[in-house]
């Protein structure tokens, strides 16, 4: 890193003779500079700061779920459920799947001074390793998982150029966060050792010197051996405030050593009652003695430090102690006092155990108390949180146990489903013990990863990305097609890319199918990004109608990576089918719904672990399956509604393949229930399920 010098020439020697070009009357550029971080990307080539164009970026959020686990059950079983006494107000929380940029920026309309406190734990490592272990099945076999599309290309933004770009990526987003502040809101940027000086200048940049509260120093881990240098076992919280004369606190305290008692608090009353006494009485700074006491004076060049009625207040409640010499002292005692003022050194949290309750398996997962601590010093109850590097969910988890709002964020698919299930749970525990909580909805942006390949990668060209995607497939294009549907083929079968921001649809399916029949093929490959829900089982009985095999293949993220040469695994999409089972129940007529066949995409697995896991996929699929939901009403283009759901956690890995929620229509009539299937790596698959009730 460098000044804004950095490309500047300098003076440069000349012998010969003549004034000197710049001197007291012609200041050199650099006298005239202010200290600041400078990094590329910050200015343009004119010299310009750079801004951020929240207008440009933002975009309507869309929701695509609905979690109010107690009351769908509820409801669903036919009984009643009283909001008013369940919630704590009409205020709905939000999920959000995406690049946190554009996610700030779509907020501001409708939140801009809002927020109360943000927390933020952005990865900061620029060697990490992002593949995770996911336990399969019962826990005894584990699986690798990879970074998902948008969580490749982002990491690739943030570290393409070293400290550089994560530097400006981190600038644009707290300027946005800045924005979304309350006048007496607060910030906290959790940070390792190796990035905390840089962030800690933008965020001064930001806040102003006025700004900056406090750096917390948390011992994130015990004792151990780094070679060549001390263990590194702490992290770095940067502690802002978007106001420069108040903010939101709340005083912390720390329960206080044994020492501490022994050496402060070592008298006891006749109850046996620990208690210290302080002075009272104070430098006078030249004022003279404010009253006598009992007839004493002040000792000299002192005074009272209570009024005379305080004093006599202490009197009567027997808080006054008197020394040999009659010297008047305040009693404190130990079982009263809220412990000691918490200081910036926290080494009373230890991370998350793994055999911890609120362990969610999730690498860079924080511990509870953590986030507590924080939210309960810089909020209250009823205030709106941020997190916008959610990750397992810690901060929501937390918000909605304390009573706040939460609005959190996060790239990461896996993120966003380890907190969806997180919370369903807090949800059911805050239920059952009678307490209120808050509905959430998760949102979405849509498809970055491959928006920003098309632009940075592809210049925009649709042709380009379909010749990308057949020379990784490995098929021939097709300059003379007998369609434009078929693009080209490897071997007997014809192929069809979906274009890069499209879905493909039952329409779609239909049309290359009914090409690739007409020009004599047996067999059709159609690669897209994603598909229609339900396209697989349609798939079945397009194969039966018109003799064509059908080949639905996710094209993988591999292709996007820059200096990519092997081609990577093309893999059929998940395959799901369920059906509606029917009980009497009570005179009633109930439907639950029964999973009869999955099979995961395996589209996030390392290509080394692949093989070793595509029998075991084929042969115990729902050993994959990690959480489960039903939407018994599903409505086509709305959001899902989770009526019921079960998962696996860390303690208990049994999952049901029957619901067990005993749905009950209003009415006689044809529905549909939609099925929504997480598998172990994050991946979502939907069908939906036709119910005619009878």
């Amino acid at each position: 890193m460098d000044k804004k010098e950095r490309g500047m020439s300098s003076k440069s020697s000349s012998t010969s003779p003549g004034p000197a070009p710049y001197g007291p009357g012609n200041a050199h550029p650099l006298a005239t500079l202010k200290t600041e971080l400078v990094w590329e990307g910050k200015y343009d080539e004119y010299g310009n700061r750079r801004e951020v164009d929240a207008a440009g970026l933002a975009m309507p959020l869309q929701r695509i779920e609905t979690v109010d686990e107690p009351r769908a059950r509820t409801e669903a079983q036919g009984g009643l459920f009283d909001t008013e006494r369940a919630h704590l107000d009409d205020f709905r929380n939000m999920l959000i799947w995406g690049d946190n940029k554009p996610v700030l920026a779509s907020l501001l309309k409708e939140f801009r001074g809002k927020v109360h406190l943000i927390y933020i734990d952005p990865p900061f490592d620029v060697g990490a390793d992002f593949t995770m272990s996911v336990p399969i099945g019962d826990g005894r076999d584990i699986a690798e998982k990879d970074q998902s599309v948008l969580e490749m290309v982002a990491y690739r933004d943030m570290w393409g150029k070293g400290t550089d770009s994560y530097l400006h990526l981190m600038f644009e987003r707290i300027l946005l966060m800045r924005e979304l502040l309350t006048d007496t809101g607060s910030i906290y940027v959790h940070l390792g050792q190796e990035i905390a000086p840089y962030v800690r200048l933008v965020l001064f940049e930001l806040f102003g010197g006025a700004g900056f509260i406090n750096e917390i120093v948390w011992q994130r881990t015990y004792a151990h051996n780094d070679p060549g240098r001390y263990g590194n076992t702490v992290d770095y919280i940067c502690f802002f405030t978007k106001s420069t004369s108040v903010h939101t606190w709340n005083q912390p305290y720390a329960p206080y050593t044994d020492s501490y008692i022994e050496s402060h608090f070592s008298r006891r009353d006749a109850q046996g009652r620990r208690y210290q006494t302080v002075t009272l009485d104070a430098p006078a700074h030249g004022r003279p003695a404010n009253y006598l006491w009992k007839g004493m004076a002040p000792p000299a060049g002192r005074i009272w430090t209570l009024s005379q009625e305080k004093m006599e207040g202490l009197e009567r409640a027997g808080r006054i102690e008197y020394t040999k010499s009659g010297r008047p002292r305040r009693i404190y005692y130990l079982d009263e006092m809220p412990g000691a003022p918490l200081q910036t050194l926290w080494t009373d949290i230890p991370p998350v155990n793994s055999q911890a309750l609120e362990d969610t398996g999730y690498d860079t997962q924080k511990p509870e108390r953590l986030l507590e601590r924080i939210i309960e010093a810089s909020s209250n109850p009823g205030d709106l949180i941020a997190d916008f590097f959610c990750g397992s969910g810690t901060t929501g988890a937390v918000c909605e146990r304390l009573g706040r709002r939460w609005i959190m964020a996060d790239l990461g698919r896996f993120a966003i489903h380890t907190s969806r299930k997180r919370l369903i749970e807090v949800q059911r525990d805050l239920h059952a013990a009678g307490k209120p909580y808050r509905a959430f909805d998760v949102f979405n942006l849509g498809r970055y990863e491959r928006q920003w390949w098309q632009k940075e990668r592809l210049k925009g060209a649709d042709d380009e990305h379909r010749r990308v995607v057949l020379e990784f497939y490995k098929a021939e294009p097709l300059p003379q097609s007998p369609s434009p549907l078929l693009h080209g083929r490897k071997g007997p079968a014809f192929c069809h890319v979906d274009g890069i921001d499209s879905v493909f649809t039952r329409g779609e399916v239909r049309a290359v199918a009914q090409a690739a029949k007409g020009a004599g093929a047996k067999e059709v490959a159609c690669l897209a990004w994603e598909f229609e829900m339900d396209l697989r089982m349609m798939c079945d009985a397009l194969e039966r109608e018109l003799g064509v095999r059908i080949k639905l293949i996710q094209i993988p993220r591999e292709i996007m990576e820059k200096n990519r040469k092997e081609p990577p695994p093309f893999l059929e999409v998940a395959t799901l089918e369920a059906e509606p089972v029917f009980r009497k129940q009570e005179g009633e007529r109930t439907v639950d719904i029964k999973l009869t066949r999955f099979i995961p995409s395996l589209a996030e697995v390392p290509t080394k672990e692949l093989e070793a896991l595509q029998e075991r996929a084929v042969k115990s699929g729902f050993d994959f399956i990690d959480f489960w939901a039903v939407d018994f009403d599903y409505r086509n283009g709305g959001p899902f509604n989770h009526h019921w759901q079960d998962y696996r956690t860390r303690n208990d890995r049994s999952l049901k393949t029957v619901s067990e929620q005993g749905h009950v229509y209003p009415k006689k009539g044809h529905y549909t229930a939609c099925v929504k299937v997480v598998d172990i790596f994050g991946c979502d698959t939907s069908i939906s399920v036709p119910v005619d009730h009878a």
